[in-house]
Order: C-alpha cells, then structure tokens, then sequence
C-alpha cells in the first residue's frame, strides 16, 4: 500500500515551492517600488536599487533548506532597505521549520535587535520603542516560533513512520519464522517416513512388502497434502486448526517410527480430556521433532517415549541411546538436508503456550529431548496463546 505523506503545516519543500517563494518576494517588493510606494527606514531608494535588492533576496530563497546564513541576510537588509518585511518573515521561519541554525534564539534576538534599531532611528516612524518591538516581533518572532512548531511536528510524524515501518518488518520477519517452522513441522516428518520406506524397497525381495511399503509411503504423501492445506488454510489465524493432532496421535507416530524400523518404547499416561488443543498439539509436535531426530542422527537406537503430568505440568520425553551411523543402518549413504528450525521452531511453539524445552545429550552417549508445558485449561490456555504471552522471540528493536 502506498504510503501516504504528512501533509505539515507551511511552505512547500519541492520546486514549487520554491518558485512560490521567489514569486512573492518579488512580488512584494518590484510592484512597490515602481509605483513608489515603498516604506523605506532610511528614506527614498531609487528604483532599480529596490528592485535588484528583491531579485538577489528571492535568489536566497531556494536555499533555506540547506543554508539559511544567506536568506537571513538578505532579508534583514531587504526589510532595512525598503521596509518590506516578507523575505525577512521567510527567513525567521525557514531557518527554524528546517533546523539550518543551531542557536536560532540567537539569530531571531539579532535580527529583531537590528530591526528595531534601524525601526528606532528612522525620521518617517515615531520613536517609541514599545511600537518598535512590537512592529519587530510581528515579522521576526513568531514566525521563528511557528517554525519549531512545525519542525517538532515534522520530526514527531518521522519517528512515527519509523515505529510504524520497525513494527511492520518485525511482523513480517515473524510470519516468515512461523511459516518456515510451520513447513518443517507439517513436511519433515511425513517426508523423512517416506524416505526411509523408499530406500529400504530396493533391498525388499518380497512384493507384499514392497506393496506395504508403497502404500506407506502414499499414505504419507496424502497425510502432508492435507497438513499443508490445513496450514494454508490457518497461516493467518494463531488458532491450531481442530483436525491438528493430538496427545492420541502420539501413538500413531510411534507405531509408524516402528514400521521404520525404530525400536520405539512408549508410555503414554495423560488425560486428554484436561488438556487444552494448543498443548496436546504441542506435545505431539515434541515427539514428532524427536522420532525425526531420532531417524537422522541416531538410526537404529532404543528410543523411550513419555508423556505424563507432573506438578500441573505435561512432562514430554523423547530418549534415544547410542545409534549407528545413518550410511551403517540404511546400508547406502544417507541424504538429509538439514532446516535449521528443527529444535528452534520447536522451542517457539512450546513457548507460544507457556512451556520450555530441553534438549541435550545423556551420559550413555544419546540424546534427550524434553518439554514441560504448563496444563492450565482450554480456556486459560487459549487466551495465552492469542494473547501471544510468553513469546520467546521478543520484541524487534
């Protein structure tokens, strides 16, 4: 969407501004002196002095962006000279709307002191100083004032713009974190199970096997089909979609890491009835991360599963022990390609409901992966999550 620009209160930046500037200075200055009606501080002026005076001063005005020591000068002279007192209204102005001067208190008390001096002095007005420092503060102060106004204002709308855009790339940069863990979550198992049963067919002799094999792998196939269209389906929405699985469905990734050739132990011990959707879809997700792992780095070890509550706490577990290499279990080199949102994208997901995760290697030369989310109710438990509390990837500064 196109952004749209403040529209700030006073002169135009671009070129036509610029040109306005310029045509009314010379405005205010030529059709005065050919007519002869200038208010001059220091008597009649001729002509073309007036009139080259008004050229050189709205000559300035282009520059009061990036210098403003030029239009200052011109102006106090232009309003000293011939008593007009818009070049020097401009230049009070610019110099504080666009910050050209760093002490511009400084500058408008000189510039009001030299205009009312001269303002004092002169024969044609009266020499009553209160009239001469209001008829100064008219062109000279106020104007420096409306200036920071609207500097101030200027710089308010660009931190504005700049919290706007910090907070939409931060959005963007989460969306893409979440659909990137989406993806692994919903591609890498159903496609790591397909792999395994696709190299272990061309050692397979027997045609019932490899047409069990085949048709595990066609169910996975269907299986990440459907999990892809349910994640387009969600991907704006923070709810888990009501087909996601489940603690049940704990038992139906062991039994598949068993078809694999796993040797899986599983203890499954938690009401599913007390247990809000977001947690029990977080805690098939540990298991799902930890048979995956389990398949690539450590083929061929004793896994043990757990599920359990412990202190109001679903405590998940996924074990291995020491297992051989990938290219000794499969008998032919194995190819993964790592994602790098495997534990990452899990430790956000478990930390979206209020949980953590722990993962490290055991004594016995394994590994363990562990999560702890907290039971709470649906209801509790659906609110942290559209709350988004406890979001692990903080702020974006």
């Amino acid at each position: 969407m196109k952004e749209k620009s403040p529209k700030f209160i006073g002169w135009g930046s671009g070129e036509i501004g610029d040109l306005l500037l310029v045509a009314a200075v010379l405005a205010s200055v030529i059709p005065t002196a050919l007519i002869g009606r200038t208010f001059s501080l220091w008597g009649p002026i001729p002509d073309p002095i007036e009139i080259a005076l008004g050229a050189v001063t709205a000559a300035t005005m282009p520059l009061r962006r990036r210098l403003a020591w030029p239009m200052i000068a011109a102006g106090v002279v232009c309003a000293c000279v011939t008593g007009v007192v818009v070049p020097l209204t401009l230049a009070a102005y610019s110099m504080t709307a666009y910050n050209t001067v760093r002490r511009w208190q400084w500058v408008a008390a000189g510039m009001l002191v030299v205009y009312v001096a001269v303002d004092y002095v002169n024969p044609y007005t009266d020499e009553n100083l209160y009239l001469c420092l209001i008829r100064g503060l008219m062109p000279v102060v106020l104007p420096a004032l409306v200036g920071t106004w609207v500097c101030r204002y200027r710089g308010m709308v660009e931190e504005l713009r700049a919290g706007v855009r910090a907070r939409e790339e931060c959005a963007a940069w989460r969306e893409r974190r979440r659909i990137a863990g989406e993806l692994h979550d919903t591609v890498t198992h159903a496609v790591t199970s397909m792999a395994l049963n696709a190299g272990i067919i061309p050692d397979t002799d027997d045609r019932r096997e490899v047409r069990r094999l085949a048709g595990t792998i066609e169910d996975k196939a269907v299986q990440a089909l459907t999990e892809l269209r349910e994640l387009l389906t969600v991907l704006r929405s923070d709810e888990v979609p009501a087909s996601a699985a489940g603690v049940a469905a704990i038992e139906t990734l062991v039994a598949e890491a068993r078809a694999t050739g796993l040797r899986v132990g599983l203890r499954l011990d938690v009401p599913e009835e007390a247990l809000s959707r977001p947690v029990q879809h977080a805690s098939y997700r540990v298991v799902q991360e930890g048979l995956n792992n389990v398949r690539k780095h450590a083929p061929g070890a004793d896994v043990h599963v757990s599920c359990g509550l412990r202190n109001g706490e679903v405590a998940v577990r996924v074990v291995n022990g020491r297992g051989a290499p990938a290219q000794e279990a499969a008998g032919r080199p194995a190819h993964y390609v790592e994602s790098g949102y495997g534990l990452g994208g899990l430790r956000e997901r478990v930390g979206l409901v209020g949980g953590r995760v722990e993962a490290a290697p055991t004594r016995e030369g394994g590994f363990s992966l562990s999560a702890f989310i907290p039971c709470g109710s649906r209801r509790d438990e659906e609110t942290r999550l559209r709350a988004g509390l406890a979001d692990p990837s903080g702020p974006c500064w």
